[in-house]
């Protein structure tokens, strides 16, 4: 997360104040390659609006999206995905610009051609390319909703192995979801009434909050996983439910006051097994002057993707992640939906902007298993090939198709760890016409819990903005910094380049 929540999502998915779900993400360096390229394919043209990428239904419409970005961490710690700005009264969006569109200033801007996009044929349809000079590599479909491949031997065991030790010596800390301070201080801003957020939460109207309903719209809070006996025990706690059936009526939840929620999970630590994430992670360099394996996976990649090489230089760095015993990450998605509220957060460093929130934009994930995993930690995709999707549906009877600590084994679909294989989706949809469209709901994905031994996987996201006129921009902008900046310009993290002559004692 998904995530945000997930989660984001949020990570749900989920993004909030420049962090992701699945961690703190680093700035971006400017590639220390030939900055010509930067432009190529460069022409003039009107800037691209910022288009909702979800449609206007459930987790991904506009008003929910916002009430989640602020109040899932502040009201009952993932339950009540809250509040902020649900201001219906100001008419179709259309007729306002929003703020992003009015940042941008008149005049025309630059584009981007279309992004390559692999083609799925058909479930188990296996092609080969050739990744690397003196081996073949075969790309398998997994499924076509989302488009996923698999690709064995990817990496080799010593890659692997090198990818751990880097990480190791590099050190690693606890995966975090999402802050709240930031929240917090929006909420101080926000007038709502009690009735416009039972509405909110009421998904099929009929005047009672059920317990999926409140599930439905759990993702990446505090940072704690909420499942229906959590809820009771809280309704419980704060005598929000006095009959003890689990449905608040329209009248019992105007009773309430909702800064109890907040109090009661402050008073209530959260344990290892309850977060949405439980896991451990680190980031590294793979620009121009790291290891040479590092910088081989990037290149690697970007033949994988057939995607420019701006796009890829200049995409997140790679992050390795540990799940111990116990590990897990709940479902969510590694993408958010851009609206004029938010920005992604790579291109936010260039544009002229202001605006409340950024999300990551992660065009791709290009996932790598560095281990075999004794038990368990598979990736689960619960609704990979759905003929159809929706959000209420992730909930039946006790069953949360997100939680994968209790229920990894009913999604539709779950890719075992194998050192050395590569997976890689598409988070977004095609809009059409060669660039990004829409959130891809089927992307929801999730680690499955580790029942033995110790899970390490790495991730890398290839970031692109559903603008391609500020993505444009935005690698115009990084190619100038690697003119005038050089090494100055490189950021904490780039000092992974220490590591270029490390060797692995096997």
């Amino acid at each position: 997360m998904a995530a945000a929540a997930a989660a984001a999502a949020a990570a749900a998915a989920v993004a909030a104040a420049g962090r992701r779900p699945e961690a703190v993400s680093p700035q971006w360096a400017p590639p220390q390659h030939d900055p010509a390229g930067a432009a190529a394919g460069l022409g003039d043209c009107e800037d691209t609006p910022v288009r909702p990428l979800c449609k206007p239904r459930g987790i991904c419409s506009r008003a929910y999206f916002l009430v989640l970005m602020v109040f899932v961490h502040l009201y009952l710690g993932n339950v009540l995905a809250l509040l902020l700005f649900v201001h219906y009264s100001n008419g179709d969006d259309s007729s306002d610009p929003g703020p992003q569109r009015r940042a941008q200033g008149p005049g025309p801007a630059p584009t981007l051609a279309p992004l390559a996009r692999l083609e799925g044929i058909k479930v188990g349809y296996e092609r080969k390319v050739q990744l690397v000079a003196d081996r073949d590599h075969f790309i398998r479909t997994l499924s076509l909703k989302p488009l996923l491949f698999e690709i064995p031997g990817f990496l080799s065991d010593e890659e692997c192995r090198l990818i751990i030790h880097l990480a190791q010596m590099k050190g690693l800390q606890r995966s975090q979801i999402l802050p709240t301070e930031e929240y917090e201080e929006a909420m101080g801003t926000m007038q709502i009434s009690q009735l416009d957020l039972f509405q909110l939460l009421d998904q099929n109207h009929d005047g009672r909050l059920q317990l999926h309903e409140v599930l439905a719209q759990t993702r990446l809070g505090n940072g704690r996983w909420m499942t229906p006996e959590n809820i009771q025990e809280m309704y419980s706690a704060i005598k929000a439910d006095p009959d003890g059936d689990g449905v608040l009526s329209r009248q019992e939840f105007s009773n309430m006051d909702l800064r109890d929620f907040h109090k009661y999970m402050r008073s209530h630590k959260a344990e290892s097994s309850q977060l949405v994430r439980n896991s451990h992670h680190t980031w590294l360099y793979q620009g121009e002057g790291a290891h040479h394996v590092m910088r081989a996976i990037r290149q690697r990649v970007l033949r994988l993707t057939r995607l420019s090489p701006e796009i890829v230089e200049l995409s997140e760095p790679l992050q390795v992640v540990r799940y111990g015993e116990g590990g897990h990450y709940h479902a969510h998605v590694d993408s958010g939906p851009v609206y004029p509220e938010t920005i992604c957060s790579h291109t936010k460093l260039v544009a002229n902007e202001s605006v409340p929130f950024e999300t990551s934009c992660r065009y791709m994930t290009v996932l790598f298993y560095l281990n075999n995993v004794t038990g368990g930690g598979e990736t689960v995709f619960p609704v990979a090939d759905n003929r159809t999707y929706d959000e209420m549906s992730l909930i039946q009877d006790d069953v949360d198709l997100r939680d994968t600590r209790r229920h990894c084994d009913k999604g539709n679909l779950r890719v075992k760890p194998r050192q050395g294989t590569a997976v890689f989706w598409y988070n977004y949809l095609p809009d059409g016409q060669g660039w990004v469209g829409d959130v891809d709901d089927y992307s929801l994905h999730g680690g499955c819990l580790v029942t033995r031994g110790t899970k390490w996987i790495a991730n890398n996201w290839i970031n692109v903005d559903p603008s391609q006129a500020r993505q444009a921009l935005f690698q115009q902008e990084m190619a100038r910094l690697a003119r005038e900046g050089g090494a100055d310009s490189q950021p904490e993290w780039a000092l992974d380049r220490a590591y270029r002559d490390t060797r692995v004692e096997l």
